[in-house]
């Protein structure tokens, strides 16, 4: 019955033994103890068996023949599972170190990845950070330039200050020009003023400051209503407000020019004629 007993147990093992998928070496010599403990368990079992196959008689219990068998079967069983039990920590070993190794390539996938998007932007930044500072640097030197200049033409009369600023015009030098036109206005006179006043509001114009090229060019206007700049002050309050969309104001300045001055030269009739296309102006 010991025997019987013992193999039944035995046996309930051997699947499991048998399905183990372990690949390492120490797991295929496992498996190979084990199938050798079953090949020693069998001939135990097959040594105690009658010839007919049946089951041995019950002998005592101080029999000796039955406490050999009894040890080498309990010795037996106890390597089983010890061996099992070693198998089943590699086994969990080996799960634990393949959830490791899908962890390390999960996060060495994402290291590459980004390494990847910092190549192909990264030069895109450093173009766009050197650009600004060129950018920056050419600022600097217009500035200092344009420091220079108006140290220069402060120096000057406000008439060689206003011939400066509209050759400056003419090169499209509009920041420079813009230097030379503060200038005479802060330091000239009666037309001169009024030429360096019409002279801002074509730098700033030039500049795309529309805004302020509007103030520039009234203000040009209200230094003399009836003076020779003053139709072309209004054409260029005309011409910054379109630029700045506002036709409705547009118009109406080019309104105030016809009125003030209805026989214009033919210069400022056709610039009025452009204009008030350009605003739609009925």
């Amino acid at each position: 019955m010991t025997c019987l007993m013992v193999s039944t147990v035995f046996l309930s093992f051997g699947p499991v033994v048998a399905h183990a998928q372990v690949s390492s070496r120490e797991g295929i010599a496992l498996q190979d103890q084990i199938m050798e403990l079953r090949q020693q368990l069998s001939q135990v079992q097959s040594g105690g068996a009658s010839s007919s196959g049946s089951l041995p008689a019950p002998v005592a219990v101080g029999s000796q023949s039955s406490g050999a068998n009894g040890d080498l079967v309990a010795q037996l069983l106890d390597r089983v599972n010890t061996l099992e039990s070693q198998q089943r920590d590699m086994r969990g070993q080996l799960e634990e170190l393949t959830n490791q190794l899908k962890e390390q390539s999960a996060s060495l996938s994402k290291q590459m990845s980004d390494m990847q998007f910092a190549a192909q932007n990264g030069g895109g930044v450093a173009a766009a950070t050197t650009a600004a500072a060129s950018s920056t640097s050419k600022k600097e030197e217009t500035g200092a330039s344009h420091a220079a200049t108006a140290s220069t033409e402060a120096a000057q009369t406000p008439e060689a200050a206003l011939k400066a600023g509209n050759a400056y015009l003419l090169k499209h030098d509009y920041s420079a020009a813009q230097q030379s036109a503060q200038s005479v206005i802060a330091h000239g006179k009666g037309a001169v003023k009024i030429d360096g006043q019409y002279l801002l509001g074509q730098s700033l114009a030039g500049q795309k400051q529309y805004r302020d090229s509007t103030v520039a060019y009234y203000d040009a206007y209200k230094l003399s209503p009836k003076g020779a700049k003053a139709p072309y002050a209004l054409l260029g309050v005309s011409s910054a407000l379109i630029s700045l969309g506002n036709k409705k104001a547009a118009c109406q300045a080019l309104a105030k020019l016809k009125s003030e001055f209805p026989n214009p030269s033919e210069r400022v009739a056709k610039s009025t004629a452009y204009f008030s296309k350009q605003g739609e102006c009925s």
